[in-house]
């Protein structure tokens, strides 16, 4: 079996544009881990302050309300990071497709908690299973950024995106009654995120926040330690903006 491939420990040096890629369509990587994925981390920062947070997330190739593939999410109107997108609308969006457990380190620390556990290390066959699959799931890690909008309270596309996002986000492994992630324990009780669920009916509240990232531009980082910034421009520009770049940066 093929090593499986985890995050390097450093990347190459990256504090320009680097290997710069201009096309009229996303990378196919970054759609293959955008529609794989399950969550994403959301970075916005006021006050010179950032705040990060791990958010359920729909990825749209087309939609009704844009001509650009579309990240959607959806916040409390009150939370941090809709104070944060109000006065600060940059983001910084990564997605990734490495294996999140933490694998037996070679240290053997008895006295280290969580899964798996310091015995795996002593067992071939355990190491086995546990890395199984993962070198065709452990590949890339894609930065997205640009703006976040949120979509007008009570509009047409709010209620759309509200649609589609409960939809992506109901997995049938989650509960016999194929409750979403925005399912709650109890009646009435929402999961901080803008989801209320009943026993027979699972919603989006009707007061949650829809944000709306456009994907224009980005980086790619892989499990080699490779860096390279991509962005989507029209059709016939991609040669013109690569000529414009000297050494990852624009004359």
């Amino acid at each position: 079996m093929a090593e499986s491939h985890h995050p390097p420990l450093s990347y190459e040096a990256s504090a320009t544009t680097t290997h710069p890629h201009f096309a009229s369509s996303l990378p196919p990587e970054v759609v293959s881990c955008l529609k794989n994925a399950r969550f994403l981390h959301l970075a916005t920062c006021a006050s010179h302050t950032p705040h990060v947070s791990l958010m359920s997330y729909t990825y749209l190739p087309s939609a009704p309300f844009t001509t650009h593939p579309t990240i959607i999410m959806t916040t409390n109107a009150s939370s941090k990071k809709t104070l944060n997108l109000l006065s600060n609308p940059r983001v910084s969006l990564l997605v990734h497709d490495w294996v999140s457990h933490r694998p037996p380190t070679r240290t053997r620390d008895v006295t280290r908690d969580g899964s798996p556990p310091p015995a795996a290390t002593r067992s071939s066959l355990a190491s086995l299973l546990l890395n199984i699959n993962t070198s065709a799931l452990s590949s890339i890690s894609t930065t997205i950024i640009g703006e976040a909008r949120f979509a007008e309270q009570g509009s047409e596309e709010e209620k759309w995106c509200k649609e589609r996002h409960l939809e992506n986000n109901t997995f049938a492994s989650d509960a016999p009654e194929g409750m979403s992630l925005f399912a709650a324990a109890r009646e009435g009780e929402g999961d901080g995120q803008g989801g209320v669920a009943t026993e027979s009916t699972v919603t989006v509240d009707e007061t949650a926040r829809v944000v709306i990232v456009e994907v224009r531009e980005g980086r790619i980082a892989d499990w080699k330690g490779g860096v390279r910034d991509w962005a989507v421009v029209a059709e016939g520009e991609e040669r013109g903006r690569e000529e414009g770049m000297v050494n990852g940066v624009r004359e």
